[in-house]
């Protein structure tokens, strides 16, 4: 193949330390492919608020725990008192 020599990656002119998929090379050219779907299919789902930007569910309403009386009935007491 005319293109086995490109490498994957290919060091950008901008910086000294950055680097961009080879669309000349087969592997660089699928990662670019994959990497627009997977960009595109995020946007969507954030769009939508979709999968795991879907907001959380409200909560139950707060309501207070049953009052509990917890001191015996006066029928409940040793007797002679």
């Amino acid at each position: 193949m005319q293109y086995d020599d490109e490498p994957v990656f290919k060091r950008s002119k901008w910086g000294t330390n950055r680097y961009y998929y080879n669309p000349d090379n087969p592997v660089g050219l699928a990662l670019i492919v994959i990497t627009l779907l997977f960009v595109g299919t995020m946007m969507i789902l954030m769009a939508n608020r979709a999968g795991p930007f879907k907001p959380a569910p409200d909560p139950a309403p707060w309501s207070p725990p049953p009052y509990e009386y917890s001191r015996p009935s006066p029928s409940s007491s040793p007797p002679g008192r």
